[in-house]
C-alpha cells in the first residue's frame, strides 16, 4: 500500500489518499471502510445522453465521485471490494444523492475522509504501508488423495488450490492401480505449487501431512525435478520445510505452524506472532486458568485490575456497525497499551484468527491471576441475600 497524503486535524477527523499496490491491500482497505464514511475514487458510470435528432443512446463514462459509504462487500478469494453509497458531491454526470457502486482495484488511487480515524485504524495503514509486513509464507497441507495449496499472508490465508484425487486401496500382491493414483495426484500437486507458488516472494513452503506422505511427496517432486531439469523447484529446495499435520484439510495449517521448527523459521512473520499467542492461551487456560479470560466483560474486568499481559482481538469487531461497539474495542486496545500490555490484532481471514473468532473474538493472557467474573456475581448476590 503506498500512502500518497494524509490530512488529520487535532480531532482526528480528516482524509487519507492511498493507492492499493497488491491484492492483500484490499483486504487492508476492506477493514479501513466503515459505513458513514466518506469515499472519492474514480469510477464507470452508465449516463444516457440525447442527440440533436432526438435518440436516445447511453454510453460508459469514467468520472470521479464521492460517495457516503452505506454498505461494503468484499470477495477474499479474488480480493475484489465493491463499496455502495450515495453521491454526496456534485457531479455532472450523476445526481446528488443518487445510489452508485465503486469497485476499488489494485493500483487506483482512491481518498478515505473519517470524522474520527481511531489508533487502530491508524495502526492498520501504518501496517500496510510498512513493506517489511509483507514477509510470506506458502504451505501445502494434505493426506492421501487431498491436497490444500495455500498462501499465508500477514493478514490471510488464502487457498490457492484444492487438488482431490480418489486413491484405490492397495491390493494384497496387486498394488500399481494405488502406485499410479498416487503419482497422478503427486503430479497435480507439483503443479499446482508451480502455479501458485511465486518463489520470489515466499520464503518458506510448508508441506505439512500425517504420516508419510510428505516425506513420499518431496521425494517425489525433486525426483521429477531433476528428471525433466526443472531449475525454478531445484534452486529453491531449501525453502521447503516438512511438518506434521492430523490431515490435509485447511483447518489442519494451524499444527503445522505451531511446530517449533517452522516457528523458528518463520520468526519474522506476523503470522507465526499471532498463532504462538493462540497457543499460548490455550496452554494457559488449561494450567492457569484464573490467568486466561476470554469474552468482551471479563477481559474488560481485568483490564480495570491492569492484569492483561496480551490481548488477542479480532479484526472483525472493528468493523462492528454500531459506532459505540467499536469504539468500546478501540478503547479496550488503547487502555491495555497505555498499562504496558502487547496487543495481537488477529486476522479473522488467518486460520487462528477463525479461531479466536470460536472465543467471542477477544481473549487475553494475564499477568496475574484475577478470581472469575461469575465467581464476583455469585458473591455479591449472597451478600444481598
Amino acid at each position: 500500500m503506498k500512502l500518497v497524503r494524509k490530512d488529520l486535524e487535532k480531532d482526528n477527523a480528516g482524509q487519507v489518499t492511498l493507492i492499493p499496490e497488491e491484492p492483500e491491500d484490499m483486504w487492508h482497505t476492506y477493514n479501513l471502510l466503515q459505513v458513514g464514511d466518506s469515499l472519492r475514487a474514480s469510477t464507470i458510470r452508465k449516463v444516457q445522453t440525447e442527440s440533436a435528432t432526438g435518440s436516445v443512446g447511453s454510453n460508459r463514462i469514467r468520472t470521479t465521485l464521492t460517495l457516503c459509504v452505506e454498505a461494503i462487500d468484499f470477495d477474499s478469494q479474488a480480493c475484489q471490494l465493491r463499496v455502495k453509497g450515495t453521491n454526496i458531491q456534485e457531479n455532472e454526470y450523476v445526481k446528488m444523492g443518487a445510489y452508485h457502486t465503486i469497485e476499488l482495484e489494485p493500483n487506483r488511487q482512491f481518498t478515505l475522509a473519517k470524522k474520527q480515524w481511531d489508533s487502530v485504524v491508524l495502526e492498520r495503514i501504518e501496517q500496510a504501508c510498512d513493506p517489511a509486513w509483507s514477509a510470506d509464507v506458502a504451505a501445502v497441507v494434505m493426506q492421501e488423495g487431498l491436497a490444500h495449496v495455500c498462501l499465508v499472508t500477514p493478514s490471510m490465508t488464502l487457498t490457492r488450490a484444492k487438488v482431490e484425487v480418489n486413491i484405490p486401496r492397495k491390493r494384497r500382491g496387486n498394488c500399481s492401480q494405488h502406485d499410479r493414483a498416487l503419482e497422478r495426484f503427486y503430479e497435480q500437486v507439483v503443479q499446482a505449487i508451480q502455479r501458485h507458488i511465486n518463489f520470489e516472494v515466499v520464503k518458506c513452503v510448508l508441506v505439512a501431512s500425517p504420516g508419510f506422505v510428505r516425506e513420499q511427496f518431496c521425494d517425489y517432486m525433486f525426483q521429477q525435478a531433476v528428471k525433466t531439469d526443472n531449475k525454478l523447484l531445484m534452486e529453491n529446495r531449501s525453502k521447503f520445510l516438512q511438518v506434521h499435520s492430523s490431515s490435509g484439510h485447511k483447518y489442519a495449517l494451524k499444527e503445522a505452524l505451531c511446530d517449533p521448527a517452522v516457528t523458528s523459521r518463520l520468526s519474522d512473520t506476523k503470522a507465526a506472532g499471532e498463532v504462538k499467542a493462540l497457543d499460548d492461551f490455550y496452554k494457559m487456560l488449561q494450567h492457569e486458568p484464573d490467568r486466561a479470560f476470554y469474552g468482551l466483560k471479563h477481559v474488560e474486568k481485568a483490564n480495570e485490575a491492569m492484569a492483561i499481559d496480551t490481548l488477542l482481538i479480532s479484526d472483525e469487531l472493528f468493523r462492528h456497525q454500531d459506532v459505540a461497539t467499536r469504539a468500546r474495542y478501540v478503547k479496550l486496545v488503547d487502555s491495555v497499551r497505555e498499562n504496558m500490555g502487547t496487543v495481537r490484532i488477529f486476522s479473522s481471514l488467518h486460520v487462528s484468527g477463525e479461531q479466536l473468532g470460536q472465543l467471542t473474538g477477544v481473549a487475553a493472557i494475564l499477568r496475574f491471576p484475577v478470581a472469575e467474573l461469575s465467581d464476583q456475581e455469585d458473591e455479591s448476590s449472597s451478600e444481598e441475600d
